[in-house]
């Protein structure tokens, strides 16, 4: 196996903002596994909260000499030595872990889902995210939305929550999820918003409080009338014993958790433990989206809309249609490469 590499930057359709920061680009990295004259791919995708660079994840991969195994069917053993070569850089990791799927699946001729045994009936809907704006802007996002989503995502955690809501409420009633990125400092004001929220016709809120705060955001989960899920709380497998009766649910994001096989499990150790199931993306092309995608079935939630919101995606994957996550019939993750 042949591991090559090569920046790749994301351009966003509109500047996106959450409770922490604006961007108008994402750094990425795009990857690719040759062996037997097939290729998978993978991709690397850091927002600036993640704390990766191309630089940091150029350098980890550097390290990765895939030919020192012969039997790319070698997973568990693969990925494991990959993990073992630096404390993070979940995103490079991440890289390797969906290109090798990729890789895989296609050697076997079948889907990931498929190979899961994941029926893609089962997808959910997707929701498509509004970033944190001034009312026009809003007003222009959501007009965008009108009959191609089922369910919006809000970021909110700023002092114009209420205002983000109330004029997307001008233009539709569909269901909504927020997200407060941290954003929210006093728990019986989160939990009031809350409440506010949930008469809005919000159905989740993600990470109310800072993770740190982990009694005050199990006091609001205690308490709330919608799920509320860990999202910064949450990065790997280890993480969420600790998690359980703090929040309802999980966010899993394959950038944050080293990719499909480790995502693969805490949506395995969630269901077993009785918590709900989401999963979520950075903004990324359809190569990471669609490799997240083909775990959907099992979720309650999905936020796979990365792909949605850049403008120069160069993969053609898993799609959305009349809102839902539509997984398309092609080996491994399912992406085809338009260059």
């Amino acid at each position: 196996m042949k591991l090559s590499f090569r920046p790749y930057e994301l351009q966003l359709r509109h500047t996106f903002t959450v409770a922490s920061y604006s961007r108008k680009t994402t750094p990425g990295v795009l990857v690719e596994i040759d062996y037997d004259g097939l290729k998978g791919y993978g991709e690397a995708s850091m927002p600036p909260y993640l704390g990766q660079s191309v630089a940091s994840v150029t350098s980890f991969l550097s390290k990765v000499d895939l030919g020192r195994f012969s039997d790319p069917f070698m997973l568990e053993d693969i990925l494991a030595w990959v993990d073992s070569l630096s404390v993070g850089d979940t995103a490079a990791k991440a890289a390797v872990d969906i290109a090798l799927h990729d890789l895989v699946g296609k050697l076997l001729g079948a889907p990931w889902y498929r190979i899961w045994g994941l029926d893609p009936a089962k997808c959910p809907a997707t929701s498509f995210t509004i970033g944190i704006d001034t009312p026009p802007v809003v007003r222009e996002k959501t007009r965008e939305c009108e009959g191609l989503y089922k369910v919006l995502k809000v970021k909110v955690g700023l002092d114009n929550d209420k205002e983000m809501i109330n004029t997307i409420r001008e233009i539709t009633d569909l269901p909504l999820v927020v997200d407060a990125n941290q954003g929210w400092k006093d728990r019986q004001k989160a939990l009031d918003e809350i409440f506010w929220l949930h008469e809005q016709g919000v159905r989740m809120v993600e990470q109310p409080m800072a993770k740190e705060r982990v009694d005050d955001n199990a006091w609001i989960t205690e308490r709330s009338p919608i799920p509320v899920f860990a999202d910064e709380a949450l990065q790997r497998l280890a993480d969420l014993p600790a998690l359980k009766g703090v929040y309802h649910g999980a966010n899993i994001k394959l950038m944050k958790c080293t990719g499909m096989r480790e995502a693969w499990k805490m949506a395995s150790y969630a269901r077993a433990s009785g918590m709900k199931v989401m999963l979520g993306c950075m903004t990324e092309t359809s190569c990471a989206v669609s490799a997240a995608a083909q775990l959907s079935p099992l979720a309650d939630f999905a936020d796979l809309d990365g792909n949605l919101l850049i403008s120069n995606d160069p993969f053609e994957g898993m799609k959305v249609v009349e809102g839902m996550i539509t997984l398309p019939d092609r080996p491994g993750i399912g992406i085809l490469c338009k260059k």
